[in-house]
């Protein structure tokens, strides 16, 4: 039997060439599967990403190949939470990038107080830190009576936990000071009591955020928002699911209503990009104009 250290160069990069084939073809199978049996659709992400956390899941379950990740999924719920789970990209933070706050004070907030209501939805909104901080920010800016801030994302899971409101102590002293850089008019403390290792957040807060599950690669509009924030979520799609999920935000914003993508994320080069104009171009602040 043939072993790759007697393989030539040649045979070596044909079987290694026929093992990424395979890998490609057992990778489409999935999201296939996954798809078409929980309605997931993660055919379109980009395909780099996608693949390393597959792998990084393959190895965490001890199985073989990513044939057997299949099986595992399609027979098990349990397994398929545990693949959403490793799909989701959970690395937010309360008002993380404070120069992006202190603009969307100086510059959208002004906007806002011209409504007689305002919607604001967080499109992929993780553990719940980037809506919190923009509950926070309303109420600061005397805006929270006629606000409604939506919060989504795809996993269940994650939103259960965003509802909660609930986050471990030692990352508290990095939000007070993104808090303190954002133009926070208070102490942050006033906003969360500590219970033990961790803090809640105050009710009032959590309570002026309606929480659900939509996914943005299959679900629809379902409603017109006056700021609409969906940063660092497109960069996990490759450009045409990008494009369809930028239109479904498009059509979800009102005219003169305010985008906002995260820092590496942008409309340049996007068939939308007429459509907007730039409020704040290092912080992806984008007014429609159309």
């Amino acid at each position: 039997m043939t072993d790759d250290k007697s393989l030539s160069a040649a045979q070596l990069t044909t079987k290694q060439a026929r093992l990424a084939l395979l890998e490609e073809i057992e990778i489409d199978l999935l999201c296939e599967g996954v798809y078409r049996y929980y309605g997931f659709d993660f055919r379109q992400y980009a395909r780099a990403s996608l693949k390393r956390r597959i792998r990084n899941l393959v190895n965490l379950e001890s199985l073989p190949s990513i044939s057997a990740l299949q099986e595992r999924i399609l027979y098990d719920r349990l397994m398929m939470e545990r693949f959403l789970l490793n799909l989701s990209i959970n690395v937010t933070a309360m008002f993380r990038d404070p120069k992006m706050y202190q603009v969307f004070r100086k510059k959208v907030i002004p906007l806002l107080h011209t409504y007689p209501s305002v919607r604001v939805w967080h499109a992929g909104c993780s553990s719940g830190e980037e809506p919190l901080s923009m509950s926070i920010l309303l109420e600061e800016e005397g805006l929270t009576k006629r606000s409604k801030i939506y919060a989504t994302d795809f996993n269940e899971s994650i939103i259960k936990k965003a509802k909660a409101g609930i986050f471990p102590l030692s990352v508290m002293q990095e939000y007070t000071d993104n808090y303190q850089k954002a133009g926070g008019l208070k102490s942050f403390s006033e906003y969360y009591s500590a219970q033990q290792d961790s803090v809640i957040l105050a009710t009032h807060l959590r309570e002026s955020i309606v929480y659900s599950r939509h996914n943005l690669t299959i679900d629809g509009s379902f409603n017109e928002f006056n700021v609409i924030m969906c940063r660092n979520v497109m960069i996990y799609f490759n450009e045409a699911l990008r494009d369809r999920v930028l239109l479904l935000l498009h059509n979800s914003l009102c005219r003169f209503g305010i985008l906002i993508l995260g820092n590496k994320e942008t409309l340049q080069f996007t068939p939308l990009e007429h459509k907007y104009k730039e409020l704040d171009g290092p912080n992806r602040i984008y007014q429609r104009i159309d």
